[in-house]
């Protein structure tokens, strides 16, 4: 197994912003949105179904964590249903570009952008019926850190579902995911995409780390070649 090697944190800089929003990520952003609408209708949270009394919508609270330039939840929010998603970023610069992509999908009424750290989330406990993240462990030196501020805003019966990268076994291996999903990239497009794919976790240190906060080691699955994914309903239930 080749050792975890850190990336920058925070992808701060104008170049990366608009390098990583120019990335194919459709394919990936289409699965990972078909996946968490599964797991909401399987924990029966369908937003198609929630009404106050009165009949006014009530829409699911949601938290993305790592949003970068906000691709997942302009996906999410074209979908039918009724949502809130409140798009948390480090990188100033991510959330430059996210503004311009929300404003030109016609959805700032839906999502609302902050600039936050994952290690630090100021909401109270137990705040959003969804936390989903979408590719940011790998970025953070000690991810406990930011597992259990996830943790920790998912109200009572909500849904944790975080997808990342999986770090290969060898090098060659690595470059071979690098050839096969970058290939259209450019220079610096790929370089990023093997530093991420070198600071991922492995499937077992991310179930180690499932279970340090009560969460089921069969909670965390291999999900494709590259992706694992942690699919959690508060209070300890699978889903």
């Amino acid at each position: 197994m080749i050792p975890r090697i850190l990336e920058p944190e925070v992808m701060d800089t104008a170049l990366e912003a608009i390098d990583y929003n120019t990335m194919d990520h459709s394919q990936v952003n289409r699965v990972f949105v078909d996946d968490l609408l599964a797991a909401l209708d399987h924990g029966r949270l369908s937003p198609l179904d929630r009404v106050r009394p009165g009949g006014a919508a009530d829409p699911l609270r949601i938290l993305d964590v790592g949003a970068g330039t906000a691709l997942i939840p302009i996906e999410l929010c074209r979908r039918p249903g009724r949502w809130h998603v409140t798009a948390a970023d480090l990188a100033r610069a991510m959330l430059e570009v996210a503004a311009e992509n929300v404003a030109a999908a016609g959805l700032d009424a839906h999502i609302k952008l902050e600039h936050l750290d994952a290690k630090q989330l100021p909401f109270g406990g137990g705040q959003f019926d969804v936390v989903m993240s979408n590719s940011i462990l790998h970025h953070i030196p000690a991810p406990p850190e930011c597992v259990a501020e996830m943790i920790r805003v998912v109200g009572p019966s909500g849904l944790l579902f975080v997808r990342d990268l999986l770090r290969p076994e060898s090098t060659a291996e690595l470059d071979h995911l690098v050839a096969l999903y970058a290939a259209d990239a450019n220079a610096h497009q790929r370089r990023m995409f093997g530093a991420s794919l070198h600071a991922a976790l492995t499937l077992d240190e991310v179930r180690a780390l499932g279970v340090a906060f009560g969460i089921a080691a069969n909670c965390v699955k291999q999900t494709s070649d590259r992706h694992w994914t942690l699919c959690w309903k508060h209070e300890g239930s699978r889903i």
